[in-house]
């Protein structure tokens, strides 16, 4: 007997380059600067608020949009941070993660033929979920220059059409480290003014933004939040990337076909783990004291490398550095990227793997959401290039 031949719905999706890197980083022992998760743990208090609801008897389904402890919190903290109220019944969802929130709100509101204008380098999730959807990825790149990564919204305004159905935006932003500030939102509401383009806002990162800035979310903007999927994610903000639980913040409509989607997608998210991030969250201070958290490992790894031939690009948010190598290496970003983990025993993602086509730049990506040791340690590496 023979398997079937199974037609692929994703062509041109492989393995991941984070999980590509992440082997060969355990393949010649180098230190994992590549994938995006700290090697530190959580707040034993947040654990112990999880260990609490499992004996309690928490371990059943909560409501598919999840336990409403959990959703008032988030809308309280939404309020409280960015001035919009939302609905914790009918406009806040708990989701198994933000990339499951993420190809939730498309594939509830991108059809056939749709358009989605995706600003690259973009997280690699974006792009195959407008596949699944059957939509058309709309392709803009943003500008890199001497002060690092912005958004051309010259570009982004041309790039619509009448079959635009959504903008997807992210900010802080992965790969990159830039940030949108409240001029950005302006600009990208007069692109969306008088239609019905929709905004879906990866802002998973949100509580990683330095220097005193403040994170310009989409929820702060009433133009933009009127017609948005909010997307954010308790896996960055809480050190906890393998519990996978994120929400989605949206108006009352738009909730409603998110959640007809959802509910056949993962129906629900791990019960104890609401009650325990609920209970967690009646404290703001982990997430207010985060930005100065990483601002103080940002500057730890810019410092170590401020001597050496990389050449340092602004990270205004994120746990992530770029940088370029141009003084150390004339390599495409991808063999690079290899070369470092094979020589200098120090992992990191090639920014040519956040394009939908081949684009080179000469910059690979760090991060630093690692112990201060783990960070000396490539450091002292990095700095004998």
């Amino acid at each position: 007997m023979t398997t079937p031949e199974l037609r692929t719905r994703l062509p041109h999706v492989g393995t991941t380059v984070f999980t590509q890197m992440s082997q060969l980083a355990v393949e010649h022992g180098a230190v994992n600067l590549g994938q995006g998760f700290p090697d530190f743990g959580c707040d034993p208090r947040l654990v112990g608020l999880v260990d609490e609801a499992m004996r309690a008897g928490h371990n059943q389904y909560p409501p598919m949009t999840g336990v409403p402890a959990l959703r008032e919190a988030i809308a309280a903290k939404i309020a409280a941070l960015y001035g919009r109220r939302y609905d914790a019944a009918a406009e806040i969802t708990v989701t198994s993660g933000a990339s499951q929130a993420i190809q939730s709100a498309i594939l509830c509101s991108v059809h056939p033929g749709d358009e989605v204008i995706v600003i690259e380098p973009a997280y690699d999730c974006y792009l195959p979920a407008i596949a699944l959807a059957g939509g058309v990825p709309v392709p803009v790149a943003m500008h890199v220059g001497e002060r690092g990564y912005s958004v051309p919204w010259n570009r982004v305004g041309a790039a619509v059409t009448p079959r635009t159905r959504m903008i997807i935006v992210n900010s802080p932003h992965n790969p990159t480290g830039s940030i949108l500030r409240a001029a950005d939102l302006e600009q990208l509401a007069a692109i969306v003014a008088g239609t019905d383009i929709l905004i879906l806002s990866d802002e998973v990162y949100e509580h990683m933004v330095f220097d005193g800035e403040q994170h310009a979310s989409v929820a702060r903007h009433p133009v933009l939040a009127e017609r948005a999927f909010v997307v954010s994610s308790f896996g960055k903000t809480y050190h906890v990337t393998g519990w996978k639980v994120g929400y989605v913040a949206a108006p009352a409509a738009m909730s409603v076909e998110f959640r007809k989607v959802h509910q056949y997608n993962v129906f629900t998210v791990n019960t104890p783990m609401q009650h325990g991030i609920a209970g967690y969250m009646a404290d703001p201070a982990p997430y207010l004291e985060l930005p100065a958290f990483y601002q103080k490992k940002r500057d730890l790894f810019r410092a170590g490398l401020a001597g050496s031939r990389f050449e340092l690009l602004p990270a205004d948010g994120t746990y992530f550095q770029c940088v370029r190598y141009s003084a150390i290496s004339d390599l495409p970003e991808a063999e690079f990227a290899k070369w470092l983990t094979r020589e200098a025993k120090v992992a990191a993602i090639p920014v040519s793997a956040f394009y939908s086509r081949p684009t080179e730049s000469g910059i690979v990506r760090f991060c630093f959401a690692k112990k201060d040791e783990t960070l000396l340690a490539a450091l002292e590496s990095l700095q004998r290039l």
